[in-house]
């Protein structure tokens, strides 16, 4: 087993990588914005033979945020029964969380670019972090992603 890592750098990127499996992860990078009411980023998710990018998903001041959905996952480190799940406004990110005995999450990110486009295409990875202290970074770390200022 390897370790779990969440990574950042004075690149603003966020790196999640599978505590089983290191060759598996997502990357979050290339954020920018245009208003004070969006941050628009890139998503990437890779695992042995598959490499794949969303290159604009958009988080909106008044959408479900992401952040608050990893942080309820966080504060839910005892487990919970069943699957849980989030999505962008434009369905192009969704991310479902279930839990599993010895206090591990699995996180399924799926990319969907081009949902409304015949010849769409998706793409998932699961990394699975624990529950407690690993979710609680990742969510800190994202949070600090999605909210930073933009020069």
């Amino acid at each position: 087993m390897t370790t779990p890592d969440v990574d950042t750098d004075d690149e603003a990127t966020v790196t999640v990588r599978c505590q089983d499996n290191a060759s598996v992860g997502v990357t979050f990078c290339d954020r920018f914005s245009f208003d004070a009411d969006s941050t628009h980023y890139a998503v990437e998710v890779r695992a042995p033979g598959l490499t794949a990018r969303v290159d604009e998903v958009v988080a909106w001041i008044w959408d479900s945020d992401l952040t608050a959905f990893l942080e309820k996952l966080a504060a839910d480190f005892r487990g919970w029964d069943g699957e849980r799940s989030w999505q962008t406004s434009d369905h192009d990110l969704a991310v479902s969380a279930v839990f599993r005995s010895g206090g591990h999450v699995g996180l399924t990110w799926t990319l969907r670019p081009w949902t409304q486009d015949t010849g769409g295409w998706n793409a998932s990875v699961t990394t699975w972090l624990e529950a407690g202290e690993q979710m609680t970074s990742l969510a800190t770390q994202v949070r600090a992603f999605l909210t930073q200022e933009h020069q």
